[in-house]
């Protein structure tokens, strides 16, 4: 179920694998995804199952209604009843309330200021990162008090550059804006590394506690793959203070 845990300094970090929950086929089995096509009930069950084994409070947990883009959302309280607002990074300083952001290929980031106490989550796919979501996140955190050189930044389960696959024009236009995203896949072809374009932005802005995971979805049938699978479930990142 929670294929990845760290604590920094009272700051808490986590991914999902794919066990471990309810979710039928094609999303078995701990889909935390609400706009996949899964059953509403199996998604609550999972989030439920997967905030209470981090012993959190699937109330005070807080997700984002993701469309690749790069707006921040700074919040100090759940969303409450209604629709999610559409954010691809969410920022908090309140200690106890869990950011969470879904991925199925694209690169979760979760970042914390652990002297600052401020959190951030943030969707990293090939557009949002282009688009400079991660950075806006770190600016938004600043805001905050956080500093870039006390940031702890994490990477959970994403496609890797030697798996994703790109037309060629479409690697020189993301190169373009982050060249460390520029890579070649396993057969010689073009490719994309988000993951490596992600910590070349944080290392630019100061953030040099980082790490990512080496797992890699389209590889690993322990987690979601949307390139390889299409119909599937979504993995979940956590980030949040004691």
């Amino acid at each position: 179920m929670i294929g990845q845990r760290e604590s920094v300094s009272g700051a808490h970090f986590a991914f999902t694998d794919r066990w471990g929950g309810v979710s039928a086929a094609p999303y078995e089995e701990l889909n935390l995804g609400g706009a996949v096509g899964d059953a509403p009930e199996a998604v609550r069950a999972n989030r439920e199952l997967a905030a209470k084994s981090l012993g959190l409070d699937p109330d005070l947990v807080v997700w984002m209604n993701q469309v690749h883009g790069a707006d921040v959302a700074v919040v100090d309280e759940p969303w409450g009843e209604g629709p999610v607002p559409e954010a691809d990074a969410v920022v908090t300083a309140r200690r106890g309330l869990a950011l969470a952001v879904l991925t199925a290929d694209c690169v979760p980031v979760l970042l914390a200021d652990p002297v600052a106490k401020v959190v951030a989550a943030a969707h990293a796919g090939r557009p949002g990162m282009v688009k400079g979501v991660v950075p806006a996140a770190v600016r938004a955190m600043a805001e905050l008090g956080a500093e870039p050189g006390r940031i702890v930044a994490r990477t959970g389960p994403a496609v890797c550059g030697r798996c994703y696959e790109v037309p060629e024009a479409m690697r020189a236009e993301v190169a373009a804006v982050e060249p460390a995203a520029h890579a070649e896949t396993g057969w010689g072809t073009p490719a994309v590394d988000v993951s490596a374009g992600v910590h070349a932005q944080l290392d630019r802005l100061g953030v040099c506690d980082r790490a990512r995971t080496p797992v890699c979805t389209l590889e690993s049938q322990d987690h979601f793959s949307y390139r390889r699978d299409r119909t599937t479930g979504r993995l979940a990142g956590y980030v949040w203070l004691d």
